[in-house]
């Protein structure tokens, strides 16, 4: 009889006392033979179909199995937080316990993720990890877990390192600590769930030996359609809703309403001039920029010579004046007039506008280059009232609570669905009587009106 140990090892899986030419039926999934320490080795995510063939493996007979893998805690957690799930909530947590505890919960900002995540770790008792995507959303779930739970919580990331039962990181820390700390949670929250398929967050979750796993996200598209890992590292999609679906139960009835901005005839001669530049340089090089290679090819191509780079320089150009014209700050000043009693989030797509409308309007700005206190200091006062507006570029796009928020105003952006769809979602907060509004503003006959089109294609935005 094989007498195996299971070991963890620097995020993977190690077989010691299986020999190099087991059966194929006494190798576990996934398995392969490593000439470097003459042992099978797995990758850690595969932890949970590893024990489950070691198990079989024992109860007929075939092997006996020690698991030295596992580094993870029983727990006994009292949930204090004395609140009853919503029906959408309820049926997402049935669902994915449904699907061995495995899964992505799509829910739109403002309908209780965090909620799900908490009744997730009261299901299961295990340690649990935590991973946000900024330090700011770190904090914030520090927060939640230390209300709901009776236990200390540890922090992996914006200068600490304490592992404890419930920890909360970030992609980042989790990506440069997972592999020795991966065998030290039996469940793992991935929240912002559309972060992970980048290569090196993907890297993390591989390491992991979490047998129990679920993602949160208000929208899963990526532009890149590597969404589509996730299957394999968290679970497939058990339970979606949208935000039509929970407006005026869970979430605030809104309007979204778009608005146009003309150019001058100066700026009207430069952008179509700019973008002649641009446009006959993919058409020399063959560029098709609806192909999913097209950026790169642009971007590779227009470093490699002097008309390549005026192409770039072209592209910005021609940008820069679709999405910034002089019309647009007239539009914006007409609705915050409009809005004055209001509570108003601006939003832009690049930092020199936020400060050029911060100087114009007087209004606090928030980017990257804020300090996290005084990012701090501006929200709190945005949502007491002291503040009734804040521009932003896209570090408000997700990850911030600001519940009396009922007017977002989008003069510039990408065109990513899921961009759009965060935007709103920040206006979304149920309150008693409120009702949000959105205002997209595009300049006519720019490349803006089919950007505009392409990121409205949410059913959100289908009234």
């Amino acid at each position: 009889m094989l007498e195996i140990t299971l070991q963890y090892d620097g995020g993977t899986l190690v077989f010691d006392g299986l020999p190099r030419d087991a059966a194929p039926a006494q190798i576990p999934p996934h398995a392969v033979w490593d000439d470097r320490v003459r042992r099978y080795r797995a990758p850690g995510y595969r932890y949970r179909e590893a024990l489950t063939h070691l198990v079989r493996g024992q109860r007929s007979g075939a092997l006996a199995y020690t698991d030295s893998a596992r580094r993870y805690n029983e727990l006994a957690l009292d949930h204090r937080t004395a609140r009853t799930a919503f029906e959408h909530q309820s049926e997402a947590m049935a669902r994915w316990k449904a699907n061995g505890h495995r899964g992505i919960v799509v829910l739109p900002t403002g309908a209780g993720k965090t909620f799900v995540a908490e009744l997730a770790i009261v299901t299961v008792q295990r340690s649990t990890l935590v991973i946000a995507p900024t330090i700011d959303l770190m904090g914030q779930w520090f927060d939640v877990l230390s209300t709901a739970f009776n236990c200390k919580i540890g922090l992996l990331g914006g200068g600490y390192h304490e592992i404890e039962d419930l920890t909360v990181s970030t992609y980042d820390s989790a990506y440069i600590h997972m592999d020795a700390y991966g065998n030290r949670f039996g469940l793992v929250v991935f929240d912002e769930c559309h972060h992970l398929p980048s290569p090196t967050y993907l890297m993390a979750s591989e390491s992991m030996i979490a047998p129990y796993r679920m993602g949160l996200t208000a929208t899963l598209e990526r532009s890149d359609g590597r969404e589509h890992m996730l299957d394999d590292r968290v679970g497939p999609v058990v339970y979606a809703r949208g935000i039509r679906d929970l407006a005026g139960s869970h979430l605030a009835d809104y309007d979204v309403n778009t608005l146009t901005a003309k150019l001058s005839e100066e700026e009207a001669l430069a952008y179509e001039e700019n973008r002649e530049i641009y446009r006959q340089f993919l058409r020399d090089k063959g560029i098709d920029m609806s192909k999913p290679e097209g950026w790169s090819r642009f971007i590779m191509l227009s470093s490699r010579s002097r008309e390549g780079r005026r192409a770039f320089m072209s592209y910005r150009e021609q940008r820069r004046v679709a999405i910034t014209p002089a019309s647009k700050i007239e539009v914006l000043e007409g609705l915050l007039r409009q809005h004055g009693k209001d509570r108003v989030i601006i939003f832009t797509n690049d930092n020199e506008t936020v400060y050029r409308i911060s100087r114009t309007f007087l209004l606090p700005a928030i980017t990257h280059q804020t300090d996290v206190k005084e990012r701090k200091e501006i929200l709190q006062r945005f949502n007491s009232g002291a503040y009734p507006a804040v521009v932003t570029s896209r570090v408000l796009n997700e990850g911030v609570n600001v519940p009396d928020a009922n007017v977002a105003i989008i003069l510039s952006g990408t065109g990513s669905v899921r961009e759009h769809v965060q935007r709103l979602g920040r206006v979304l907060r149920r309150k008693e009587g409120k009702r949000a509004v959105l205002y997209e503003v595009i300049t006519e006959r720019t490349v803006e009106e089919r950007v505009s089109g392409r990121r409205r294609e949410h059913d959100a935005y289908r009234q």
